[in-house]
């Protein structure tokens, strides 16, 4: 049962996480509400996995999920279940080509979904940056300052051009370093 549960939520998350990997994320918090796959705390360890390893990171985190939930095989459905909407829905487009790139409606449709997606991706660093900076405890709120320091140090280093196009795995490599060292 697990199996069908998986493969029809992570198929669902294919099928509707338009923009790429990070739009998979407010599905992925949907599905660690309803769950007990994994806790939204742990989403920000697979969001660290995914980018840190080779292959696009929604699969990853698909693949990731899957494991959670299911070992080895849930891994393998769940990874299955998110790109069989691509597959699908390429090769739809494949045979009617022609008919979809001139196609007022679909250019419209693309033109209307780009901000959606972008406030899917925008709310779900919302809720990443509250889970890496913000805490909450006996009903305060406290704001880790070192944790804010490093994340808006960070994002303004990614503005510097030469810095901004280093590949993502040497700011999360940095990122550990500066944990390890923050640490001691």
């Amino acid at each position: 049962m697990i199996y069908l549960i998986l493969a029809f939520e992570f198929f669902k998350i294919g099928l509707f996480s338009i923009g790429g990997g990070m739009a998979t994320l407010p599905f992925l918090m949907d599905l660690a509400n309803k769950y007990d796959w994994f806790t939204v705390s742990e989403l920000t360890n697979m969001v660290a996995i995914s980018e840190s390893t080779p292959g696009p990171v929604g699969i990853n985190m698909a693949t990731y999920a899957g494991y959670n939930a299911a070992g080895f095989l849930g891994a393998i459905v769940a990874t299955l279940a998110l790109t069989a909407p691509a597959w699908i829905i390429i090769i739809l487009i494949a045979k009617f080509l022609e008919n979809f790139s001139e196609n007022t409606n679909v250019k419209a449709a693309f033109y209307g979904i780009r901000p959606a997606v972008a406030a899917l991706i925008g709310y779900a660093v919302w809720e990443l940056i509250k889970i890496a900076i913000v805490t909450s405890a006996e009903g305060r709120i406290h704001v880790n300052l070192v944790n804010a320091a490093v994340c808006i140090g960070a994002f303004a280093l990614l503005q510097i051009k030469k810095l901004g196009k280093l590949h993502p795995l040497m700011w999360i490599a940095a990122g550990a370093c500066i944990g390890i060292v923050l640490q001691m």
